[in-house]
């Protein structure tokens, strides 16, 4: 849905170059232009995009007739659920689906110009180190960035794969990377801890146990959480000798 050409990118950097400009546009959107963006979103009106321009521009239409389209189209119909959430809410949707689009783009670019395993692992690294719109707009971004040199001073105590080894697991009190019922079972068997870990829930999003996520137990009510749904990270994990989730802080500070 480009009206103005722009030219094709065909290296690395001309493929990162593309997706900062329409990383920018769809930034604005979220943002500063939100307002704009929110009153062009009308429920009313016919499935819409939200498309981000290399340079730096956004437009709300509808998608494009071709078939299949030139390159990989925004999510469909954004404007259909405007409505029925809250603002933040439709917002924070929006801005996921808008960097799961940057990414096709780029990738789709590196296909179409044959980025060899090289390549493309260069493209991704420049890709991963801006913070995703999603982090920008729900305000996670600047949170991280505040916790990285505590993450950095840290970083020894914990597996590149995220997950905790045993002996930061005794120094972090109820910090687990599994979410088993027992709190320190370190004698059962291997398919028996997997079990129980993958009934677990967390007790703020109620989602299922994950191999590859941070959880950690209150010590108060013995639940388990994703780190990222009680805002805990693996470095400041290290610093709670006991930790109490919001609810249990809640309660206490009722009484």
């Amino acid at each position: 849905m480009e009206g103005i050409p722009h030219p094709i990118p065909r290296t690395v950097e001309e493929v990162f170059s593309d997706f900062k400009g329409r990383r920018a546009g769809l930034i604005k959107a979220l943002t500063t232009d939100v307002e704009k963006f929110y009153q062009q979103c009308d429920p009313e009106k016919e499935n819409l995009c939200l498309y981000g321009f290399p340079n730096e521009t956004w437009e709300v239409n509808l998608p494009v007739e071709e078939v299949p389209p030139e390159l990989p189209e925004p999510a469909l119909g954004i404007n259909f659920a405007r409505d029925g959430m809250q603002e933040k809410d439709w917002l924070s949707l929006v801005a996921v689906h808008s960097d799961s689009w940057l990414l096709a783009v780029a990738f789709y670019f590196g296909a179409r110009f044959g980025f060899g395993k090289n390549e493309r692992k260069r493209l991704f690294q420049m890709i991963n180190d801006l913070p995703t719109i999603f982090e920008l707009v729900t305000g996670s971004a600047a949170k991280q960035s505040k916790e990285q040199p505590a993450a950095h001073n840290n970083g020894s105590k914990y597996k590149s794969s995220g997950k905790m080894s045993r002996q930061s697991e005794s120094q972090a009190k109820g910090v687990k990377m599994s979410a088993p019922p027992k709190e320190e079972d370190e004698s059962g068997e291997e398919e028996e801890e997997d079990d129980d870990e993958q009934g677990a829930t967390c007790g703020a999003c109620g989602d299922n146990y994950g191999a590859d996520e941070f959880w950690i137990c209150c010590d108060v009510c013995e639940r388990w959480f994703h780190g990222k749904c009680v805002k805990i990270t693996p470095a400041k994990a290290e610093h709670i000798k006991q930790y109490k989730c919001p609810g249990c802080s809640n309660k206490r500070a009722r009484v």
